[in-house]
């Protein structure tokens, strides 16, 4: 299957997702959320999410789909970009409020970028994993281990060069679910 290791970014992914969803309602709910907390997430927002997972898509994924004759300007791909580059945008933002809350307290603008992550990335899963992912798989069956091997190779450079690599990235979601269950 050649979209077996997008489907795994997604597993992890949806899981500091669901992280999020209890440090949002916390977050309303008055609680204080520490740095040990939001700085994982911003990390594993801006780096796993974006640098590794999307660069795997727009490197290795997109490339392979636009030799099946899959236009790069317009259609699935055109969408994923953009909301490639909406995913970005919201995390820096995110980032920006997440220091605002720890220096000051106010947890207004961190809770309605941290929702609005949540939705955007939430729909835009969906939309790989039940559109995108099917018709890769459909374009790419006689392609599936160059492609695979494709996306391995770029996983391992993008995370190479932030000095991480996958396991610390599981890692990192596993310990996050921890750290919020305590907080509850």
């Amino acid at each position: 299957m050649s979209t077996a290791s997008l489907r795994k970014d997604h597993d992890l992914i949806e899981k500091v997702i669901k992280s999020m969803e209890v440090t949002l309602q916390l977050l309303k709910n008055g609680k204080t959320i520490p740095e040990s907390i939001l700085l994982p997430v911003i990390d594993f927002s801006k780096n796993f999410t974006d640098v590794c997972h999307h660069g795997k898509e727009e490197e290795s994924l997109f490339p392979a789909l636009e030799q099946t004759g899959m236009p790069r300007n317009m259609g699935p791909i055109a969408v994923m970009l953009m909301e490639h580059q909406m995913t970005r945008q919201i995390a820096d933002r995110m980032e920006e409020s997440a220091k605002e809350y720890l220096g000051t307290g106010s947890s207004t603008k961190l809770a309605s970028d941290i929702g609005e992550y949540i939705e955007h990335i939430s729909a835009h899963l969906w939309k790989e994993n039940n559109r995108l992912f099917m018709m890769a798989e459909m374009r790419l069956q006689g392609n599936s281990d160059q492609v695979n091997n494709s996306l391995d190779e770029v996983e391992k450079l993008k995370l190479e060069k932030i000095g991480k690599n996958r396991v610390d990235y599981e890692n990192l979601v596993h310990q996050l679910a921890q750290d919020v269950s305590k907080i509850i």
